[in-house]
């Protein structure tokens, strides 16, 4: 049985339901017709809700698109819809957008009201920045945005500073009274005996946030009886063991942006998650299910071939560990046998002294979009500058997440210099082989995939290259 806490109500629904999109659940059974259906794609954010659960003791709140959320997800949380947020007036978000003119035609509005609300859950310090993160998976094509704008401006004025608790909150009128409630009840829920739920399914497709397939295929994936992924314990966590993080295929890209362990890790990941699609598409996907997906563009692919990743096959209690770069075939071809699933990724931390990393993307628009060329560079040198090591990726060039491997053997053991750049330049023009597509013409690809590689260099070394001597006649 699926069980969870829907604003102030327990609810339970059988496995058969499973594969529902919640926002189809909440619509049709429910009734709960606040949150509205626009895109079905996750992009617009019309039916944002808010997805508490218990983290290590503490109820932590994140923003994900119901559209294309599994019900099997919802599984012993609790979820908010702007009717679970409203009081018997308007609370006082709803009232700063009515006083700032922030809404027009109103399909947007409640997705707006229920991300704010979120950001003042999070934990987050409570600023202007973190306001306007917390909505950058909202879209309005109607105000304009400055409306929406004064009025984060003026919940964090009244708010403002540090995180608050829910009880001020509460006693701030921006939640109801229930929400004093919720923590004790998930812990209820979460000490019943069948901590598993429906997670034991283990047949049909396997199934993690559901950000791609909901995409691909929403109505057949109806009729699957998938095996649910997203909670299951053994692959949710994040480690450092040695010199390796390690994270498990089924943590989300939320997840990872907000671990101290991979920050501390990999420090100064922020600006590179921003271009991982939005706040609520980072809350629902896994890393396993990016990869698996194999799209000769996904971002993180492409990021985690940049960091020479390894991952874990499982099948049972037999496990091999392959390259992610052998991992891809063809298109849409994985080395992945009967039976075996991703169970883990690993790669070794980087040396922050002697250790380079950088990924860039292009796409038509900077952030919510797909690229259309993309790349990571990994370069670590000695101290006379040789080239000890390089990993070169890049999405959009070829059939699958191209690892750049001739690339990568002209440059170790070169020195680092503007002569070994533009030779590498040739060799990786040679390697790469892009298609004309909707995204764009092959030479266009081509011409991408060389000025990332150029920005690579430049943000390692300013001074290495005159760039303008690369720019085409």
């Amino acid at each position: 049985m699926i069980e969870f806490i829907l604003n102030d109500q327990t609810v339970q629904v059988t496995p058969q339901q499973s594969a529902v999109a919640f926002l189809d659940f909440l619509r049709k059974d429910k009734k709960l017709k606040g949150l509205k259906l626009v895109c079905k794609e996750g992009e617009c954010g019309a039916c944002t809700v808010l997805v508490g659960e218990l983290k290590e003791g503490k109820l932590i709140y994140q923003s994900m698109t119901s559209c294309i959320m599994p019900l099997a997800n919802a599984h012993r949380k609790h979820i908010v819809t702007i009717e679970g947020i409203s009081l018997e007036g308007l609370n006082k978000i709803q009232q700063e957008m009515v006083d700032n003119n922030g809404t027009q035609c109103g399909f947007c509005t409640p997705g707006f009201v229920v991300s704010m609300a979120g950001a003042l859950l999070n934990g987050e310090r409570i600023n202007q920045k973190n306001m306007i993160k917390c909505i950058d998976g909202n879209i309005c094509r109607c105000t304009g945005y400055k409306s929406i704008e004064r009025a984060c401006e003026n919940v964090v004025e009244d708010v403002g500073g540090a995180a608050k608790s829910i009880n001020t909150l509460i006693k701030r009128g921006y939640l109801p009274e229930y929400f004093k409630t919720i923590k004790k009840r998930l812990e209820t829920l979460n000490d019943a005996k069948d901590k598993s739920g429906i997670l034991k399914r283990k047949n049909g497709i396997k199934l993690g946030g559901g950000t791609d397939l909901y995409v691909q295929k929403p109505r057949s994936m109806y009729k699957d009886e998938p095996d649910h992924m997203y909670d299951k314990s053994q692959l949710n966590d994040i480690k450092i063991v040695g010199k390796e993080i390690r994270f498990g295929a089924s943590v989300s890209m939320g997840d990872l942006y907000r671990s101290d362990v991979f920050n501390n890790a990999i420090p100064g990941q922020e600006e590179f998650f921003k271009l991982l699609s939005s706040t609520q598409i980072r809350n629902m996907a896994t890393i396993g299910g990016n990869l698996v997906n194999a799209s000769p563009i996904g971002d993180f692919t492409i990021f985690l071939l940049g960091m020479n990743s390894k991952i874990i096959l499982a099948n049972g209690a037999k496990k091999r560990t392959l390259f992610l770069k052998d991992f891809y075939l063809d298109y849409k071809k994985m080395d992945l046998k009967d039976g075996e699933y991703l169970k883990e990724i690993r790669f070794d931390i980087p040396d922050t002294k002697n250790t380079f990393f950088n990924f860039e993307k292009v796409s038509q628009r900077k952030y919510l979009d797909i690229a259309g060329v993309n790349s990571a560079f990994q370069l670590i040198l000695d101290d006379d500058k040789n080239i000890k090591e390089a990993h070169l990726s890049a999405g959009g060039v070829g059939p699958i997440p191209w690892y750049l491997k001739k690339t990568r053997k002209f440059l170790v053991g070169k020195k680092w210099s503007k002569d070994v750049i533009e030779k590498a330049l040739v060799v990786m023009g040679n390697e790469i082989a892009p298609i004309s597509d909707a995204r764009g013409s092959a030479e266009y690809k081509r011409l991408l995939l060389r000025q990332l590689f150029l920005a690579h260099c430049l943000k390692f070394d300013e001074n290495i290259i005159d760039v303008t001597s690369f720019i085409p006649a």
